[in-house]
């Protein structure tokens, strides 16, 4: 008999075993959130009330894999499962302690060597994709064993989804610890929907439009090489060996613009944007007679590439090899910079394209903020870039906003986030939900979007 079951059915029952009250609240959410998509494996406590964040608990650790200078899925999946009940079992001590009159309507639970008792999330966030199937399987199935126990809500984040709203996080976040609540819930969440948001890691590079929580529309995506993994494989390419074996981290692109620009911000200072795309594609003469060339430089197309960065640097060593010719120390400098700077300005150029491309369409007073998120958004140099593009072409009006550093890499902040959005537009996910290696923003592609994958469910109103 079970064989004829059908897989729509057994879903429904499973489903069915996993009803609570689902009734989002406009005020007072509180998650347990799990991050374990690549190397990092991170928990976090977050709690909204009115527009007001506060980040109760966040720790992660990173996988140690500087031996293959790069990631290692095995070794990271290693770690995940070592680490995670630890960093939950942490997590747990940094639950809210319950309040008699403040708590009323909220559940407890006793946490071990406390004589306190501790709010019970409300609901518990993991990230569902996209990322390595069995790495994120860790955090997936913990989250759910979770909300099984506590008998609460459960939301499979989407990764991307979750790195370009962590801007909104923060804007509540600023709002401080003691703000009132009263106060908070009359100021908007910001960024305001529409906006703009370039999503950069080591995975993905990407130009986004968001219209709400679930509607995204990919304007540009990589053809080949993501921009954080170019910027490593020249770190790995152009900073000495004796520096790069000091690195504790396989992040060689922050590594990069640490050896480029030793005093920071100083060493570009005076940078200024091409005030024309003709003045962006002349080149740069420098003592040594290479330059970067920007793919696609006589061609409007909304796409990014970023191979021309290695195929730059392959070429330019082969040579040197070949004439016994050796490159000194300020010449590195010199090509770490480029390489960043024909990169970012590739970036910026791409964006103001479709920056334009929405004043055609008459909807360019409708994206009133540019978000950079992703691990590369922490780079000082790009965002000097990108603001010094937008105000020499036309678009100073448009305000530039990226996280603070801790928060543009993973982190299980930045899930608990998107997760208590989610919850609130009304959606959860229900426990048959599986782990996605690939899965996409826009609706308009094959798999839906974020809302295309099986698994979701309105919350009971």
């Amino acid at each position: 008999m079970l064989s004829k079951i059908s897989t729509s059915a057994l879903r429904k029952s499973l489903c069915s075993a996993s009803r609570w009250n689902l009734r989002p609240r406009s005020r007072g959410l509180l998650t347990l959130a799990i991050e374990t998509s690549c190397d990092d494996t991170s928990v976090a406590i977050v709690e909204k009330e009115a527009n007001a964040v506060q980040i109760h608990f966040l720790d992660k650790v990173t996988c140690d894999t500087t031996a293959y200078q790069g990631i290692h899925p095995v070794v990271a999946l290693e770690s995940h499962q070592e680490n995670i009940a630890s960093l939950v079992n942490k997590a747990l001590a940094h639950l809210p302690v319950a309040c008699e009159t403040k708590h009323a309507r909220h559940q407890t639970i006793n946490i071990a060597n406390s004589s306190e008792l501790r709010r019970k999330p409300d609901l518990v966030c993991a990230t569902r994709g996209p990322g390595f199937r069995s790495n994120l399987f860790v955090g997936l199935d913990t989250g759910k064993a979770l909300s099984v126990g506590w008998q609460v809500p459960f939301v499979g984040v989407h990764h991307m989804q979750a790195h370009l709203l962590t801007p909104r996080l923060v804007s509540c976040l600023n709002r401080g610890q003691n703000s009132n609540p009263d106060v908070a819930l009359s100021q908007p969440v910001t960024p305001e929907f529409p906006f703009l948001s370039i999503l950069i890691s080591g995975g993905h590079s990407m130009l986004v439009k968001s219209s709400s929580i679930t509607e995204h529309e990919i304007m540009a995506s990589t053809a080949d090489r993501a921009l954080g993994e170019a910027l490593d494989k020249a770190a790995r390419d152009i900073i000495p060996d004796s520096l790069l074996q000091t690195s504790k981290s396989t992040m060689y692109g922050k590594l990069l613009e640490q050896f480029a620009f030793p005093n920071g911000s100083a060493d570009y200072a005076d940078y200024k944007a091409p005030k024309s795309r003709g003045e962006e594609l002349l080149p740069r003469e420098n003592p040594w007679g290479w330059n970067f060339t920007e793919p696609w430089s006589h061609s409007r197309q909304l796409q990014f590439s970023f191979c021309f960065i290695g195929a730059t640097l392959a070429r330019l060593f082969a040579a040197r090899e070949a004439s016994g010719q050796v490159i000194s120390h300020d010449e590195r400098i010199a090509l770490a910079r480029e390489a960043m700077r024909s990169s970012f300005e590739h970036l910026a150029s791409r964006t103001i394209m479709a920056l334009e491309s929405l004043v055609k369409k008459g909807t360019d007073k409708e994206v009133k903020t540019l978000v950079v998120s992703g691990g590369v958004a922490a780079n000082q140099y790009l965002m000097t870039v990108l603001r010094s593009f937008l105000d020499a072409r036309g678009f100073g009006h448009v305000s530039l906003v990226a996280p603070p550093p801790y928060l543009c890499t993973d982190n299980a902040a930045m899930i608990g986030w998107a997760g208590i959005e989610m919850f609130e537009a009304g959606w959860h996910t229900n426990l048959t939900s599986r782990a996605l290696k690939k899965w996409t923003l826009d609706p308009r592609e094959e798999d839906g979007g974020v809302l295309g994958p099986f698994g979701w469910e309105r919350v009971d109103k």
